[in-house]
C-alpha cells in the first residue's frame, strides 16, 4: 500500500474503530488456532515492578487493564474537563436531551439484564456490563456513512457518549470496589492536595504532574478502588489555559498528544488481549446463559428502548427538540449505535467475573450484541441519510476518539 494511502486511513475518522476491530478479530483467531498456548503465555506472562519493599506483582493482562488503561481514563477525563468548561456540556439547555438519554442508555440495559439474573447472585456481578457504550466503534460507524451526516447528529451522539464514560467512571467507582486500604486511601487523598496546589500555582509543566500521577494510580491499586480512577482525577487537574500565554491549552496539548497513542496503541492492545474467546466446548446452552444473553439483549434491546424514551417524552412534552436537520428514524439509528458496548463493556467484565465463569463466556454477549446493533445501526442511518456512501476524511486528532469539539491548537 502506498504510503499516502496509509496515512489516508490514519487519517480516517473510522481508523480507531477500524484498528480496535482487526485487534479483537486477531484475538479469536489466534485464540482458536495452534498459536493459544502462546497467546495465553503473553497475557499471562508475570511482570514485577519493585522498589525497595514496594512490589507491584501482576501479570500481562493485569498490567494493560490496570496500567495502560489508566491513561485511557486520563484521556477521558482531560475530555470530560475540556467538554464541562468550554465543550458541548458547558450549556446546560444542550445537555439536558443527551444527558436524559446517557441515563435511560444505563438504566434499562441493567433491568434488562437483571430480569434475566436476578436469581443468581454470582451472574448479577455483570448487571453493569450492558450499560457502557464505545465511542471508538459508534462514532466509526457513523463516520463511514459519509459527510452527509448532519453535525448536529454526530455531537448528539457525542453527548451521549460522554455522559455514558461519567456514569461507566461512577459505576467503578461505586460498586466494582474491593476491600478497601485505608493507608493506601490515605497516600491517595494526599496526593489531591498537591495536584490542587499545582493547578492553583498555574504550574504548566506536565513533569510534576506526571509524578504525583504515578503516586496516585499505585496507592490506588493497593488501596481497592480501582486504579483506572486515578487517571479520571489527575486529569482534572491538568490545566486548561496558561494564565501566562493564553494562545496554549497544556490540557488540549496533552489530549492531542495522547490521541494516537491511545486509539492505536492502548486500546487495540486491551482488545486484543481481551477479546481472546475461546469457542472450544462452546455450546448453544452456553451462548443462551442468563449472563451473555443478558449482556446481548441488554446491548441491543435494553440501549436502544433507554436512549429513544427520553426523546419521545422530551420533544412531545416541548421540553426538547431533535438536533437540528436531523429527523426520528436518525436519532433512532443513533439508539442502535449506542449498543456498540465494546472496549468498556469488556473492561466492567473483567472487574465484574475477573475471568471467564465457568459454563458462559460475557464476552460471546458483548461482542453479539455489539455486532447486532452496529450493523442494524448502520443499515437503518445507511437508509434515512441521503448520499451517505462515502467516508468522511478527518483527521482523527480533532476528535478524541470521536468525540468532542476540536481541540484548538
Amino acid at each position: 500500500m502506498p504510503m499516502n494511502r496509509i496515512k489516508a486511513f490514519f487519517e480516517l475518522e473510522a481508523a480507531g474503530g477500524i484498528i480496535l476491530a482487526l485487534a479483537a478479530v486477531l484475538a479469536m483467531i489466534v485464540a482458536n488456532s495452534p498459536l493459544h498456548d502462546l497467546y495465553h503465555a503473553f497475557i499471562h506472562a508475570p511482570v514485577v515492578v519493585q522498589i525497595g519493599a514496594f512490589e507491584i506483582a501482576k501479570d500481562a493482562h493485569h498490567w494493560i487493564n490496570d496500567g495502560l488503561m489508566a491513561i485511557f481514563f486520563f484521556l477521558v477525563g482531560l475530555e470530560l474537563k475540556r467538554e464541562a468548561l468550554i465543550g458541548e456540556l458547558s450549556d446546560i439547555k444542550q445537555i439536558i436531551l443527551p444527558a436524559l438519554c446517557a441515563v435511560g442508555g444505563m438504566i434499562v440495559p441493567a433491568l434488562v439484564y437483571t430480569t434475566l439474573n436476578h436469581g443468581d447472585p454470582t451472574a448479577m456481578k455483570g448487571w453493569a456490563i450492558p450499560t457502557a457504550t464505545d465511542i471508538a466503534f459508534a462514532i466509526g460507524v457513523l463516520s463511514l456513512l459519509g459527510n452527509k451526516v448532519p453535525n448536529a447528529l454526530k455531537v448528539f451522539l457525542v453527548s451521549i457518549a460522554i455522559f455514558d464514560d461519567l456514569g461507566a467512571i461512577i459505576i467503578i467507582a461505586l460498586f466494582y470496589t474491593s476491600e478497601l486500604s485505608l493507608v493506601s486511601l490515605g497516600v491517595a487523598g494526599i496526593c489531591l492536595p498537591f495536584l490542587f496546589l499545582l493547578n492553583r500555582l498555574n504550574v504548566v509543566r506536565l513533569t510534576p504532574y506526571i509524578l504525583i500521577g504515578a503516586v496516585l494510580w499505585a496507592a490506588m491499586l493497593k488501596s481497592g478502588v480501582h486504579a483506572t480512577l486515578a487517571g479520571v482525577l489527575l486529569a482534572f487537574f491538568i490545566p486548561l489555559k496558561n494564565k501566562l500565554d493564553p494562545e496554549h491549552s497544556p490540557l488540549e496539548e496533552l489530549e492531542h498528544d495522547l490521541h494516537n497513542t491511545v486509539a492505536f496503541g492502548i486500546l487495540p492492545l486491551f482488545a486484543f488481549a481481551n477479546a481472546g474467546i475461546s469457542l472450544v466446548g462452546t455450546s448453544f446452552s452456553s451462548l443462551v446463559h442468563g449472563v451473555p444473553m443478558g449482556i446481548a439483549l441488554g446491548l441491543f434491546i435494553g440501549k436502544q428502548i433507554g436512549v429513544i424514551i427520553p426523546v419521545l417524552v422530551m420533544t412531545k412534552l416541548g421540553f426538547a427538540k431533535l438536533p437540528s436537520g436531523t429527523n426520528f428514524k436518525q436519532i433512532y439509528g443513533v439508539s442502535l449505535l449506542c449498543g456498540i458496548g465494546f472496549t468498556m463493556s469488556l473492561f466492567i467484565s473483567g472487574l465484574a467475573f475477573g475471568g471467564v465463569p465457568e459454563g458462559y463466556d460475557p464476552r460471546l454477549g458483548i461482542i453479539l450484541g455489539s455486532l447486532i446493533s452496529g450493523i442494524l445501526g448502520y443499515l437503518i442511518l445507511r437508509k434515512c441519510i441521503p448520499n451517505a456512501d462515502h467516508p468522511t476524511l478527518i483527521k482523527n486528532d480533532e476528535m478524541y476518539l470521536g468525540t468532542g469539539e476540536p481541540p484548538k491548537h
